[in-house]
């Protein structure tokens, strides 16, 4: 095990204003009526409006978390942003973020951990160790993303499935006698599935400057979601057998079980190939689609709020990435 004595203090969410349902998309894809509800079961998914940028999203969604912890941004001592996607290439969206609190002079550093869909994980991972240390004390880890802005809608299957949205947890140091920790982490990448899910342009290899209307596809997202469910079904059994032998534990141990939120039909498919009962497993596609690295800690704020967890339950996060990564964390929430 590698257990860091690392609490969850405050969760907090955004959603956009803005509703998309189904019906809708089926018209905005030139679908027969139903088709989107049928692939993606998704229902109603939120899409940023104007000046709801993924800073200020992210801003929402912090401060919310602040408030839940019962902490203002001057007990904040490192913001990490931990999405997918960006709002410009430089600097940071953790920056940006920063700005959209009024925390502009602040000096808090800021900065940015990216690992597509599992972001959030590898940064809760990555900082609970600094906390562990020592290094920070109250960490801000915020999820904001914008899928919207880049879906390719020629791709009618993955651009129905996504939607925008904001979530962010503060974490510190555990007090003696506390039961909340961080037992285990796991993430494993497996590059021969790298092509699965991308968006080719906008780095250096295909720079913005190549841009053209002719040329567009390389710079929308592109996803084979197929071969991902493939790959990541195959995978997955081995990867969480490890994890429970790792920390002693059995699914049964887990009082709940929160996935990054694909599809409603891979969640169906994921939660029995793992041997997960219904009531144990969280489902939120409904009302929001897939909110790439804001799908894990939005699960876990709604979690919380909802009472399907409390204070001293062992719970687990999971997923999949572009990558192809597969990540999962055992937490005594």
């Amino acid at each position: 095990m590698q257990l860091r004595h690392v609490k969850i203090k405050g969760t907090g969410k955004y959603l956009p204003e803005r509703e998309i349902s189904d019906a809708e998309l089926d018209v905005v894809l030139g679908t027969p009526p139903g088709w989107v509800n049928k692939i993606t079961g998704v229902g109603i998914r939120h899409y940023a409006g104007e000046g709801e940028t993924a800073s200020m999203m992210g801003a929402k969604a912090a401060e919310a978390a602040l408030a839940d912890a019962g902490l203002s941004f001057g007990d904040i001592d490192c913001l990490v942003c931990t999405s997918g996607t960006k709002e410009q290439p430089l600097p940071s969206t953790a920056v940006f973020i920063q700005q959209a609190m009024g925390q502009a002079d602040s000096g808090v550093p800021a900065f940015d951990i990216d690992a597509t869909c599992l972001s959030f994980l590898v940064g809760l991972d990555v900082m609970s160790y600094m906390v562990e240390a020592g290094r920070y004390k109250n960490v801000l880890l915020v999820a904001t993303e914008i899928a919207s802005a880049g879906l390719n809608w020629e791709d009618k299957e993955s651009s129905a499935l996504f939607g925008d949205g904001a979530a962010a947890v503060v974490i510190g140091p555990a007090e003696a006698g506390d039961a909340s920790g961080i037992l285990h982490a796991s993430l494993k990448t497996y590059s021969s599935g790298a092509r699965y899910s991308e968006i080719a342009g906008g780095g250096t290899r295909l720079h913005a400057q190549k841009f053209t209307a002719e040329n567009a596809v390389p710079y929308l997202f592109h996803m084979d979601g197929q071969a991902i469910f493939r790959k990541a079904s195959k995978l997955l059994p081995d990867f969480i057998s490890e994890m429970l032998t790792a920390t002693g534990n059995q699914m049964s141990d887990f009082r709940l079980v929160i996935p990054h939120q694909g599809s409603a039909m891979a969640m169906r498919l994921l939660r029995k190939k793992l041997g997960i009962a219904e009531d144990r497993f969280l489902d939120n596609t409904a009302g929001h689609g897939n909110t790439i690295a804001a799908s894990i800690p939005m699960g876990l704020h709604e979690a919380i709020g909802q009472g399907r967890i409390t204070r001293g339950d062992r719970i687990m996060l999971i997923g999949t990435a572009a990558g192809l990564s597969l990540g999962g964390m055992i937490i005594d929430y």
